[in-house]
C-alpha cells in the first residue's frame, strides 16, 4: 500500500504544501542541476523528522521516482562508512555515464556517528548525492551541524484520524490492498483508529492481521460451498467480497481490548463524570481506572488536566489547599510534555486531588454570593472603601474614613465591608472541620467576632 504518487499520499499537508522545499524534491528540480552541467539550483537534501509510520520512506521513494533517479537505501543500524563510500562511488559513476542524479535514503540517520556522519559531508556539499535522510529523533542534537546546514530540515507530523481512516478505506478496496474482499464494522473501524495512534503502518498491520484472524475464523464446510454469497452485513457471512471483520476480531487479532468510549459521546461525559465524582468520593482505585480509560481510548490529556483542577478546588478546596497547587501544575506540565509521560503528572494529581480531605465550602460560598446578587442585593460600596487615587476623588468624600488594615495591632481593622442592605445578612463562608480548613476555622469565628459580624 505505500503511495506511488504525491495524491496516494494522506496527511503532511504542511510538509508537502505548494512551492515547499519537500514538494520540489518530488516533482523534480525546477532548474538545471549537476546532471546537466547546470548551477546548482536543483534538488537540495533534506532530513525528514517525524515520529514512526508517517511517511519518511514513502516521501523518500517519491523523491527518487522524480526524473527518473537512482534510489539507494540504508539503514544507519546495519551500514557503515564503508557502505557509504560504496554509494558514494556509484553515484559518481551514474553521473559520469548516464548523468543521472542518486538519491542516497538513509534511515535512523540518528544512529550514526559524528565521524560516520562526516563521510556524508563533500558528497552532500557538491550535490554528488541527493541524501534524504530518516530519523525519528530531534535532529537538533542527533545530527551533526554541517550535514544539518546543507540540507532542509522537514517536520513530519503524526497522522489524525481522518487520515488515518482515508488510509484504511483505501486498504480496503484497492488492488494492491485487500481488493473490497473484506469490510469493516464501525466499531472495529474506530478502534483500529484509536490504536494506530497516527501510524499508518501501524493501522496497515493490524488491519492485515486482522483480516487473517477474519479468514480463519471461517466455518470450513461454508468456505468449501462457492453457492455462499457473501453478505458484508452478516459478519459470520461465508469469506471473500465484503466479509465483514469485527470487533471481536480486531481484539483478538492485536491482543488489545477495545475501550468502550466514545469522545464526543455520551461515553466521554460518563467517563469523565465518573472520574470527577471517584476523585470526590475518595476512592484512589476508582478514580485511577477512569483516569486511564480515558487515556487508552484517546482522550485530550488536557481536558483531563482542566477537570482535576475543577475538582481540586470545587471538592477540595481550604481542606488542602496545595491540591488545586498540585492540579494547576499538572495542567501546566500536561501541555508542555504531552503523551505517554502526561499519564504520571495526571495520576499523581488524581491521587492528590483523590486522597485529600474535602470540602466544598468555597463552592457553596460563591454560590451563595452569586444568588444575592442575582437577586438584586448589594447597594453601593461604603464611601470609605471607594477609590481615591483619581483627581476629584476626595472632594466626593471617596476613602475618607477608611481605616488602613496594617495600622492595627492584629492587623485586621474594623469597619464596615459590605453595602448596607448585606451588612448584617450576608452569610456565605462556612469553613469545615475537615484537613487544613479545620484548623481556619478557629481564625474565621474570630474575625467575625473582631469585624462585628456575629
Amino acid at each position: 500500500m505505500r503511495p506511488q504518487s504525491l495524491a496516494q499520499v494522506h496527511g503532511q499537508s504542511a510538509a508537502l504544501r505548494p512551492g515547499s522545499p519537500l514538494r520540489r524534491l518530488i516533482e523534480g528540480p525546477s532548474g538545471a542541476g549537476p546532471a546537466a552541467g547546470g548551477p546548482a539550483i536543483g534538488p537540495q537534501s533534506a532530513i525528514l523528522w517525524g515520529p514512526p509510520g508517517t511517511g519518511k520512506t514513502t516521501l523518500a521513494h517519491l523523491v527518487a521516482a522524480a526524473g527518473g533517479r537512482r534510489f539507494v537505501e540504508l539503514s544507519a543500524v546495519t551500514a557503515g562508512v564503508k557502505d557509504v563510500r560504496t554509494v558514494i562511488e556509484g553515484a559518481v559513476a551514474d553521473l559520469g555515464l548516464y548523468r543521472r542524479d542518486t538519491v542516497l535514503f538513509l534511515d535512523e540517520i540518528h544512529r550514526f556517528t559524528k565521524a560516520q556522519q562526516d563521510a556524508l559531508l563533500p558528497a552532500v556539499e557538491n550535490r554528488t548525492i541527493i541524501l534524504v535522510a530518516a530519523t525519528t529523533e530531534n535532529p537538533s542534537f542527533s545530527v551533526i551541524a554541517p550535514l544539518l546546514s546543507r540540507s532542509v530540515l522537514v517536520r513530519l507530523e503524526s497522522l489524525d484520524d481522518d487520515e488515518i481512516g482515508e488510509v484504511i478505506e483505501a486498504a480496503l478496496v484497492e488492488d494492491r490492498g485487500l481488493s473490497g474482499a473484506f469490510a469493516l464494522q464501525p466499531q472495529a473501524r474506530d478502534h483500529l483508529i484509536r490504536l494506530a495512534g497516527g501510524d499508518a503502518r501501524r493501522a496497515l498491520t493490524y488491519l492485515e492481521a486482522a483480516a487473517g484472524v477474519a479468514v480463519d475464523a471461517v466455518d470450513p464446510a461454508d468456505a468449501a460451498d462457492p453457492a455462499d454469497a457473501a453478505d458484508p452485513a452478516d459478519p459470520a457471512g461465508a469469506p471473500g467480497q465484503g466479509r465483514v471483520i469485527t470487533l471481536d476480531q480486531l481484539e483478538q487479532a492485536v491482543e488489545h481490548a477495545a475501550v468502550r468510549y466514545d469522545r464526543t459521546g455520551d461515553q466521554h461525559y460518563d467517563v469523565a463524570s465518573a472520574l470527577i465524582k471517584s476523585m470526590r468520593g475518595s476512592d484512589v482505585d476508582a478514580a485511577l481506572h477512569y483516569l486511564a480509560r480515558m487515556l487508552e481510548a484517546g482522550e485530550d490529556p488536557r481536558f483531563i488536566a482542566r477537570r482535576i483542577v475543577i475538582c481540586a478546588s470545587e471538592d477540595v478546596g481550604m481542606a488542602d489547599p496545595t491540591a488545586l497547587q498540585t492540579a494547576v501544575a499538572a495542567m501546566h506540565a500536561v501541555a508542555q510534555i504531552g503523551m505517554p509521560e502526561a499519564r504520571i503528572i495526571l495520576a499523581q494529581a488524581v491521587v492528590h486531588v483523590t486522597l485529600a480531605p474535602k470540602s466544598n465550602a468555597s463552592y457553596l460560598a460563591i454560590g451563595a454570593a452569586l444568588d444575592d446578587v442575582r437577586a438584586g442585593k448589594g447597594g453601593a460600596v461604603p464611601v470609605h472603601l471607594r477609590g481615591s487615587g483619581y483627581a476629584g476623588a476626595t472632594r466626593l468624600g471617596h476613602g475618607k474614613g477608611y481605616r488602613y488594615a496594617h495600622d492595627e495591632p492584629d492587623a485586621v481593622a474594623q469597619q464596615q465591608y459590605l453595602p448596607d442592605d448585606l451588612a448584617s445578612t450576608a452569610d456565605y463562608y462556612h469553613p469545615s472541620d475537615r484537613g487544613f480548613e479545620d484548623r481556619l476555622a478557629p481564625r474565621w469565628r474570630w474575625l467575625r467576632e473582631r469585624l462585628g459580624r456575629r
